[in-house]
C-alpha cells in the first residue's frame, strides 16, 4: 500500500513540475513600461541677486547654492557607421601580400612566422614568411637591422636553407591589383 502512495506522490510532483515549466514557457508576459517622456532641458536659472542690507547689519557669509547637474541625454544605439555584414571588408579591398613561400615541413628559427592568407572566394594560399611582431634582428656586430614596415621578410634576410620561391597571386587577384 505504501508503494502505491509513493508512486502517486511522485506522479503528482512530476505533473506539477511539468505544469510549472509549461506555464513559465507559454505564460503571457506584460510588455515593459514605456520610458518616461523626454523632458526638454530648461535654461539655467539665474543666480539670485544680493539683497542690500540695512546699515549696521552684519552680513553672513554663506556658501553659494549648489547647481543641479545637467540631465544626461538618453542613450540611443549608434545610427552611423557600419553594422552587420558591412563590418567585414568588401571583396577585393584587402590585397594578397606577396612574399617568400614557406614550405610546410620547414622548421622556422625564432623570430619568423608563417602568414596564412585566403582569396576572396575562400581558396587557401601557401603561407608566406614574415617577422614576428616582437622580433628585433641584429647583425653580426650587434646593431639593429631595420625591418620593412609590412614585416614581410626580404630574400636577403630569409633563414638559411629555406628555398627562395615567391607567392604568385591567383589570376583574379592579379587582374584587380
Amino acid at each position: 500500500m505504501r508503494s502505491r502512495w509513493t508512486l502517486l506522490g511522485s506522479g503528482a510532483l512530476l505533473a506539477a513540475a511539468v505544469a510549472l515549466v509549461l506555464w513559465l514557457r507559454y505564460a503571457p508576459v506584460d510588455p515593459l513600461p514605456a520610458p518616461p517622456p523626454e523632458v526638454p532641458a530648461a535654461e539655467p536659472a539665474q543666480p539670485p541677486r544680493p539683497v542690500p542690507l540695512p546699515p549696521g547689519a552684519r552680513s553672513q557669509a554663506s556658501a553659494p547654492a549648489p547647481t543641479p547637474p545637467a540631465p544626461e541625454p538618453p542613450m540611443s544605439p549608434p545610427t552611423e557607421g557600419r553594422t552587420g555584414l558591412a563590418l567585414f571588408p568588401a571583396l577585393g579591398t584587402k590585397p594578397i601580400k606577396r612574399g617568400l613561400i614557406v614550405p610546410e615541413g620547414f622548421q622556422l628559427p625564432p623570430g619568423y612566422v608563417r602568414h596564412y592568407q585566403a582569396t576572396d572566394d575562400g581558396a587557401q594560399l601557401p603561407a608566406i614568411l614574415m617577422f614576428h611582431p616582437d622580433y628585433a634582428p641584429t647583425d653580426a656586430a650587434g646593431n639593429a637591422v631595420p625591418l620593412p614596415a609590412d614585416r614581410i621578410v626580404p630574400p636577403e634576410l630569409a633563414p638559411k636553407g629555406m628555398p627562395i620561391q615567391y607567392l604568385e597571386p591567383p589570376a583574379a587577384e592579379r587582374d584587380r591589383g
